[in-house]
Parts: structure tokens; C-alpha cells; sequence
């Protein structure tokens, strides 16, 4: 396998637009899905306590169903959304770069695939305040299309 073809610029600009393309797919038509992501790309608001990180293997499949699904979304290369961990259900701001998505799965089908990892370049972004990032979110028009109603 060409593995410098695969980490190229060129490569990681497709798939990152076909992971987005995907994921926009999937609001546009209400499907829920999950994503198994490579835990060092990870973060966490807040920071999971250390007995469920350590739970964590090099790639953790994440479930977007009910309200972590309603709280999802898109924004500037990352894919964000928040959940409950562990026993407590632990709650945390989940953000992660698109890249660092390997597959998505809908029920249990993949119906996408990344070989491609994130760059050692991180882009300047501020996703920590989810107040803030919805409120990007919904600076563009174009972006209001994505956001689900949330049932009662």
C-alpha cells in the first residue's frame, strides 16, 4: 500500500470532505450512527475521570443515538457532540478532528472508511464552550439545516 499517498494533503482534503458529506447525509435524512475514533484525537469537556479513560483502547467506538445524536454536529473539520460515560454517565463535551474518524457505521454496516490519520498540525479553533460553538454554528445560514429539533 502507498501509505505517503493516503497521508498526503490532497487525500486527507477528500476523505475529510467525504466524512463531513457523509455525516451532513445522515442529519439531512434523521439517521442515527456511530463512529469508531482513534482515542489520542479525542477531547473531552470536561476531562473524563482517569478510571473510564483508562477504559479506552486505541479506538472507541461512540454511539450517537438519542440526545448525544440531537447534539451533534459539524463545525470547521471536527465533529462534536455531547455524552455520558461510565457508570454515573459521566457528561462531557466530546470534540474530535474529522480525520481521526477510521469508519462510520449505521447499525452494523460501515458505510465509510479513513485510513488517512489528522496532520501534527492542528488548525487554530476554540470548541470548548458548547454555548460558543453553538453559537458559531449558528452564525452561518447554511449551517441551520443541520441542527435537529430536540423532542420534549
Amino acid at each position: 500500500m502507498q501509505s505517503d499517498l493516503f497521508q498526503s494533503k490532497d487525500y486527507q482534503k477528500l476523505i475529510t470532505s467525504h466524512l463531513a458529506n457523509t455525516i451532513e447525509f445522515l442529519f439531512e435524512n434523521n439517521q442515527e450512527f456511530a463512529v469508531a475514533c482513534e482515542t489520542e484525537y479525542l477531547n473531552f469537556d470536561p476531562e473524563l475521570p482517569k478510571d473510564i479513560s483508562d477504559g479506552f483502547g486505541a479506538t472507541v467506538l461512540l454511539i450517537l443515538t438519542g440526545y448525544t445524536y440531537e447534539s451533534s454536529k459539524l463545525e470547521d473539520g471536527y465533529f462534536s457532540f455531547e455524552a455520558g460515560f461510565g457508570e454515573d454517565n459521566f457528561g462531557a463535551l466530546v470534540t474530535l478532528p474529522l480525520l481521526s474518524i477510521k469508519q462510520v457505521f449505521v447499525g452494523e454496516y460501515p458505510i465509510s472508511i479513513n485510513i488517512s490519520r489528522p496532520s501534527e498540525e492542528k488548525p487554530e479553533t476554540d470548541i470548548v464552550d458548547s454555548a460558543r460553538s453553538m453559537e458559531a454554528l449558528l452564525s452561518n445560514p447554511e449551517n441551520k439545516k443541520l441542527l435537529k429539533k430536540k423532542k420534549p
